[in-house]
């Protein structure tokens, strides 16, 4: 989808490109204990994986890493990627793609809610609360395909 749109500098018309915004989400688990979730301290509201946007310049590696320890506290060390989700309707603020990784942490007693999560906390695969965004079907896929391989 293109867009017209008036040149800052020159005033002409520019044609500007609607594009999907790049997200990350990150199923962080830990065996025996189930994965991290976090309380969003922002619409919508309830609870989701860690995640949110790609900065400019980072890739979406960096941006895994840095919004899991934002958000959880934790460092994570990136295991495998899960899948891309790009269903327009994933997400009712904006058309997102989020690029989902498996990831496991390293010190998981530092645990906390920060940046945009009021709470993290681990949670079994078989009591998770209700999810926000598509997170329940990333998870209802990370079980079908993983989980047995990471002790869930």
């Amino acid at each position: 989808m293109t867009e017209d749109t008036a040149c800052p500098h020159c005033g002409g018309t520019v044609r500007a490109h609607k594009n999907p915004v790049p997200t990350v989400d990150i199923v962080i688990v830990q065996p025996g204990k189930g994965v991290v979730l976090v309380e969003r301290r922002f619409a919508p509201l309830g609870w989701a994986l860690p995640g949110g946007f790609v900065d400019y310049g980072e890739s979406v590696e960096q941006a895994a890493l840095r919004e899991a320890l934002e958000e959880t506290g934790l460092r994570v060390r990136l295991q495998e990627l899960l899948g891309v989700y790009s269903d327009p309707a994933r997400d009712a603020r904006l058309h997102s793609i989020s690029t989902v990784f498996i990831a496991l942490a390293d010190r998981v007693e530092e645990i906390r809610g920060g940046d945009d999560a009021a709470a993290a906390a681990f949670f079994p695969l078989t009591a998770l609360p209700a999810l926000a965004f598509d997170h329940a079907s990333i998870l209802d896929d990370f079980t079908r395909k993983h989980a047995k391989r990471y002790g869930l």
